[in-house]
């Protein structure tokens, strides 16, 4: 056991000195103490360990050393021998050193002179370099600088873009260029604040040019109409084979043509720019889309732009009163949206389609209620006629820029009623002046040439009158072809109006239809019935108003032809309107027929008022009244004039007058205030009676069969009858009998008349010698009277 222990201890002191031997002099450490750490009193063992090592290792060098020291020897005075050539080598290094001092001393002194130079050249270099870095933007800063005072501002934005993003990036350290970085935002600043100012500069010079720009464009709208409806024109006769020249007209063009002579083939072509420099537009645009607020440019533009437009819109006080007024109206109109239009293709997204419809449909309707309000102050046809040219240039010229003009031409249609009422009105004075010129009677032609003239003015022809010698006479007076010419020519100023609205010629035709039967329905209509009630037209103006008309009647078909021949429209179309004129004449006719009546009236009643009949006259004067014949007279001379008048008129004439005569003398012989009468008063009014029969059966006016005439009178004759034959019993007895001789005389105006001849009066009794000498007459008046009472009064009840 004991043996095994010390042989594991050698083992392990051997071990260790191999690892002492072979490892670092660091590493000793822990190997030592591991002998400390293992068994008591070991070290002592490892200490004579180690000494016997360090004894071996001891006889080991001196064997070397005994064999190698015959060698040291011979190297020592080998190195012995060497000293000598080592010294004078050494003294030979040194001269040597000494003379190379000398001569590297100025070297030394050149060298030293290259490294500052070298210093300095590299300082320079570097010096350089930062201002390479720094020249570029101090010349970016100094176009900038330039740019502002040449007012390119866009170009000085972009530039203030760079110095940010590229050339102050590169040289941040320095100074100047931090109080560059901090002054550029103030630029930016000043350069908006300079653009706004220009804008609004813009603005207000836009609404000075505003006018020119739209009087250039509709200017350009009328020439393009112009030379299209020549074009029309010759193409529809068949003369037009290539035109000389051609516009070019698309539908969203902005060029304004402007030409200083219609003759020039080359015209001048001014665009909007020409007119209007929007080069501030375009700069504030691009400076705020630059700035990144290109959303407050645009709001800030169109809402100065709708102001603008209200303003426009707002027309004059006197814009009605003249053409002119309208047409500096329409052109700012025209102008401001052509400016508009130039700026929503110019530009992109500033104003868009929308913003420019939303204006125009704004404008519109103050427009159209502009117009209809002002054109309902003109009562100027011929203005009228130039506010609708105007209307259909400017919607021409704004339909060019693609606007919608649809409203405009439907308000077209409200301006022309207004327009044919003023033409009505103007045609109603020149009616009316006609009719009063008129002589009212036949036109005299005294040569072949007068009546050719008076042929072609109005389309009258009669076979017989034509077969008649010079000179004589045509029925109709001097208005009735003045009239006709007339008619046409309102029909021509009606088409005026029609004229470039776009219509369809059975559109064109059925306006001029329309307007032609307002003519005649309404305003010749009128005239002619207020010209038959004038007090100064008498029966022979009557007459010649009753002819007039007929002739006019008779010439509306040529009307019809007329209309049809502008229109080209056949009159068989089914929506084709007729013309009213019969009508209208046909009752004119009929009007002047009623006053015909009433004024024969009228003229029988003066003579009845002339009447003085001696009531208590005891005895005719064996002749009729002198007023009876003098009215005899007069409708015997009236009756025939009325031998141009139509035959129903005259005879209807002829027996209204006689029943108003019949009436009359009627009512004088049962006037309230006729108390008394004789029976000569009823002789004599029976001789005035009998004349009237005389004057009826006598036919003053032809085509009355057999004695229809006279019974207008018939009522008369058995009432005077009865009196002068005194029959009252017959009277009495047939009374009520188809067959009674007295059938027309009514009980009642029997009683009256039998009154008035009765004594009822004792100081005024004009039957008191009749009385003396037969009483039982009077008591048989007084039993008829009874008699006839009774009648009447089983009659009322």
């Amino acid at each position: 056991m004991a043996e095994n222990e010390t042989m594991e201890c050698i083992t392990e002191h051997e071990r260790i000195l191999q690892e002492i031997e072979s490892t670092d002099t660091a590493c000793v450490g822990p190997t030592l103490r591991s002998i400390y750490d293992d068994q008591p009193n070991a070290h002592i063992r490892f200490m004579e360990k180690l000494d016997a090592r360090i004894r071996n290792h001891d006889r080991e060098i001196e064997k070397m050393c005994n064999f190698h020291h015959q060698g040291f020897v011979d190297a020592i005075t080998e190195l012995l021998k060497v000293r000598t050539d080592a010294e004078k080598l050494m003294g030979q290094v040194t001269d040597t050193n000494r003379r190379l001092q000398e001569a590297g001393r100025e070297v030394t002194a050149q060298t030293g002179e290259v490294i500052r130079c070298r210093s300095q050249q590299r300082n320079m270099a570097t010096t350089v370099e930062k201002l390479q870095l720094c020249i570029p933007v101090l010349q970016m800063y100094s176009k900038l600088k330039e740019q502002l005072e040449s007012k390119r501002y866009y170009a000085a934005l972009k530039t203030m873009e760079q110095l940010e993003k590229i050339y102050i990036p590169r040289v941040s350290q320095y100074r100047f260029c931090q109080i560059m970085a901090e002054n550029l935002p103030r630029l930016r600043e000043e350069i908006k604040e300079i653009s706004m100012s220009d804008l609004k500069d813009f603005l207000e010079s836009i609404r000075k040019h505003s006018d020119k720009v739209g009087e250039t464009a509709m200017r350009q709208a009328q020439q393009h109409r112009t030379f299209n409806s020549a074009v029309a024109k010759q193409a529809s006769v068949g003369h037009y084979a290539k035109p000389l020249y051609s516009l070019n007209w698309q539908t969203h063009t902005r060029n304004i043509l402007m030409t200083e002579d219609d003759d020039d083939a080359d015209e001048e072509i001014l665009t909007a720019q020409d007119l209007v420099d929007f080069s501030p537009v375009y700069r504030c645009l691009h400076i705020y889309a630059v700035l990144g607020d290109r959303e407050t440019f645009e709001n800030y533009y169109r809402k100065q732009r709708k102001k603008q437009a209200r303003l426009v819109l707002q027309p004059q006080a006197n814009t009605h009163e003249t053409v002119e007024g309208y047409r500096r109206y329409f052109n700012q109109i025209v102008g401001f949206f052509v400016v508009e239009d130039h700026i929503l293709h110019a530009t992109q997204g500033l104003v868009t389609r929308a913003f420019t419809d939303e204006l125009w449909n704004m404008a519109l309707s103050k427009i159209i209620a502009v117009l209809r309000t002002h054109s309902s102050y003109c009562e100027d046809p011929d203005l009228v006629l130039e506010l609708k040219n105007l209307i259909v240039i400017f919607a021409d010229t704004l339909q060019g820029f693609g606007f919608s003009v649809n409203r405009l031409f439907d308000l077209l249609f409200e301006v022309r009623d207004q327009y044919n009422e003023t033409l009505l009105k103007k045609w109603a004075l020149v009616f009316r002046e006609i009719f009063e010129l008129d002589n009212y009677s036949p036109i005299p032609v005294e040569t072949e040439d007068e009546y050719k003239l008076v042929v072609s003015r109005f389309p009258f022809h009669d076979a017989e009158i034509e077969k008649q010698d010079f000179p004589k006479k045509l029925p109709m007076s001097q208005s009735v072809p003045q009239i006709y010419m007339q008619v046409k020519e309102f029909i021509y100023a009606s088409l005026k109006f029609s004229e470039s609205l776009h219509r369809s010629s059975t559109e064109i035709d059925d306006m001029l239809r329309k307007s032609t039967n307002l003519l005649l329905t309404r305003t010749l209509s009128s005239c002619l019935q207020n010209l038959i009630k004038k007090p100064h037209i008498g029966l022979t103006e009557l007459v010649q108003i009753i002819i007039n008309t007929t002739h006019l009647e008779q010439a509306c078909r040529y009307l019809e032809e007329f209309i049809t021949n502008i229109t080209n429209v056949s009159p068989e179309t089914v929506h084709t309107t007729r013309l009213y004129g019969l009508s209208t004449f046909k009752d004119a006719r009929h009007a002047a027929e009623g006053e015909i009546y009433t004024k024969l009236n009228q003229k029988i009643d003066e003579f009845i008022q002339l009447a003085d009949y001696e009531w208590s006259m005891a005895e005719s004067d064996g002749r009729a009244s002198g007023y009876l014949m003098d009215l005899i007279n007069f409708l015997r001379s009236t009756f025939q004039v009325f031998t141009h008048l139509p035959g129903k008129v005259a005879q209807t004439a002829c027996m209204s007058a006689c029943k108003h005569l019949s009436t009359s003398l009627m009512q004088m012989l049962l006037d309230t205030e006729l108390k008394q009468i004789s029976m000569g008063a009823i002789q004599q009014f029976n001789l005035d009676v009998i004349q009237c029969e005389l004057f009826a059966s006598s036919e003053p006016v032809p085509g009355f069969q057999g004695d229809t005439l006279q019974l207008a009178f018939i009522d008369l004759r058995q009432l005077l009858d009865l009196f002068m034959v005194w029959d009252w019993s017959t009277y009495l007895a047939d009374y009520g009998q188809p067959t009674s001789k007295y059938l027309r005389v009514n009980p009642a105006t029997a009683l009256t008349l039998l009154e008035k001849m009765k004594d009822t009066s004792k100081k005024n009794n004009i039957f008191s010698q009749f009385r003396k000498n037969d009483r039982d007459k009077q008591k048989l008046i007084e039993t008829v009277v009874k008699q006839l009472r009774s009648l009447v009064n089983g009659m009322s009840s």
